[in-house]
C-alpha cells in the first residue's frame, strides 16, 4: 500500500540503521514529543536498533495525559447538572480526575456520550434541542480547528444549546518549558507530525535560534522516525541547530492557514495548566469573547471541589521525561490498563500504556 509499506521496507530500514551507527559516537538525547511516536518507536522496536549512545525519551505528547485534574473534575461535577448530556472522545472517559471519572459518572447515570468527532456532537445537540450538549474540547492544534468549525457551525444553525468546555493546548511553549527547566539534557527533538500539519515548521524555530537545539518533524512509519533520527545526528554532528522537515509529504513550513485562520477566528492564546509541567504562559486556547456564548466555562457555574493528585502516581514526572514508567511504584502493579492510576496508563498514545503493552512489567 502507497505510503505505508514503502515505510516499511526492512532493507532500507537496515542501510538508515548502519547509516546512524556510521555517525560520530556523540552521547545524544532525543526527546520524541509526540505520544504517537512514542507507540511507533515500540511497536517497531526503533529503540534497540540504535547504538546505545543514542536514548530516545518521551515528552509530553499525549493530550489526554497532561489534561488537569482541575478539569477533570471540572467536566465530571457538570455532567452531574440532570439537563446536561456531556460529549467527549472515548480516551478522555476513563482518565481519573481527583476522586472520579467520567466512566464512573456515566456508571451513576449521568449522560456522557463518547463521540469520534465534532460532528457527532453537534447531532447530539441537533436532536435533544431541550438539553444542553457540552463537548469537552481536549487536544493540540491538530483537533482545535475542528472544534473551532463546531462553534462557527452552531452559530450558523442557531444552535443555542451547544457549548464547548475548551482545555485546548499548544505544543511549541511546553518545549520550551522543558529545556527551561533542565531536569534533563535535551539535544534533540522529533517534532510531532499531525500538529506540524496544521502549524508547519517557524513555531519550532525558537528552540534552534535560542536554544541551538535541532528539531525535525517527523512522520510515523519506522522509516520516517529512522531517517529524522539520523537527520538529528547529522545536524549534531556538524554543531548546526536547524528544524528540518523530514515529513515532506505532508508537513509544508507554512502549515495549513486555512486550519490555522479558523482556529484563530474562534480561539485565542491562554495560559494553560499541564499535568506535570504546571502554568506554563500562553500554552493554552480560549474562546474569544466573540463566541462567549458557547463557552462552557463562562455560561455555567459548578463547583468541582478540591482538587488532589493520586499519591504515588509519577505521571506527571513520566510526561516530563524524568523517569521511565517503570520507575513508578504504581506501575503494572497498582496501575494497569484495566486499573489506571493515572492517565499515563489510559489513553492509547500515553507512555505508560505503550510501555506495558511492548514491554511489560520490569
Amino acid at each position: 500500500m502507497k505510503y505505508v509499506d514503502e515505510f516499511r521496507d526492512s532493507a532500507v530500514a537496515a542501510r538508515l540503521v548502519e547509516q546512524i551507527r556510521r555517525r560520530p559516537p556523540i552521547p545524544i538525547n532525543l526527546m520524541e514529543v509526540c505520544g504517537t511516536h512514542t507507540v511507533s518507536i515500540f511497536r517497531h522496536g526503533i529503540r534497540q536498533l540504535l547504538p546505545d549512545h543514542v536514548s530516545l525519551v518521551s515528552g509530553p505528547g499525549c493530550p489526554v495525559c497532561v489534561t488537569a485534574n482541575r478539569d477533570i473534575d471540572w467536566a465530571i461535577a457538570l455532567v452531574h447538572r440532570p439537563d446536561t448530556i456531556l460529549a467527549t472522545f472515548g480516551d478522555m472517559m476513563k482518565v481519573p480526575g481527583s476522586s472520579s471519572s467520567l466512566a464512573q459518572a456515566r456508571a451513576e447515570g449521568c449522560d456522557v456520550r463518547i463521540v469520534y468527532s465534532t460532528l457527532d456532537a453537534l447531532s447530539i445537540a441537533r436532536t435533544n434541542p431541550h438539553r444542553k450538549v457540552v463537548f469537552f474540547g481536549i487536544g493540540f492544534e491538530t483537533t482545535a480547528p475542528t472544534v473551532a468549525c463546531s462553534i462557527l457551525e452552531a452559530e450558523q444553525m442557531g444552535l443555542g444549546n451547544y457549548f464547548v468546555y475548551p482545555v485546548h493546548k499548544v505544543v511549541p511553549p511546553p518545549m520550551k518549558a522543558l529545556v527551561d527547566a533542565e531536569e534533563i539534557r535535551i539535544d534533540g527533538f522529533i517534532c510531532p507530525g499531525h500538529v506540524s500539519t496544521v502549524i508547519g515548521s517557524e513555531p519550532y524555530g525558537f528552540l534552534a535560534r535560542d536554544y541551538g537545539i535541532p528539531c525535525v518533524i517527523a512522520g510515523f512509519e519506522p522509516l520516517d522516525i529512522l531517517q529524522a533520527i539520523d537527520m538529528l545526528l547529522a545536524m549534531r554532528a556538524e554543531d548546526r541547530a536547524r528544524v528540518e522537515i523530514q515529513y515532506r509529504r505532508v508537513v509544508r513550513p507554512e502549515g495549513n492557514p486555512v486550519a490555522q485562520e479558523q482556529m484563530y477566528r474562534v480561539f485565542r492564546p491562554a495560559d494553560a495548566e499541564w499535568r506535570g509541567l504546571g502554568l506554563i504562559p500562553g500554552s493554552g486556547l480560549e474562546i474569544r469573547d466573540e463566541y462567549a456564548r458557547f463557552d462552557a466555562r463562562r455560561v455555567f457555574q459548578v463547583d468541582p471541589g478540591p482538587t488532589r493528585e493520586h499519591v504515588g502516581c509519577r505521571c506527571g514526572e513520566v510526561l516530563r521525561g524524568v523517569v521511565r514508567p517503570p520507575e513508578c511504584p504504581l506501575y503494572g502493579r497498582v496501575c494497569t490498563p484495566e486499573n489506571p492510576v493515572g492517565p499515563c496508563m489510559v489513553s492509547s498514545e500515553g507512555t505508560c500504556s505503550t510501555w506495558f503493552q511492548f514491554a511489560g512489567v520490569e
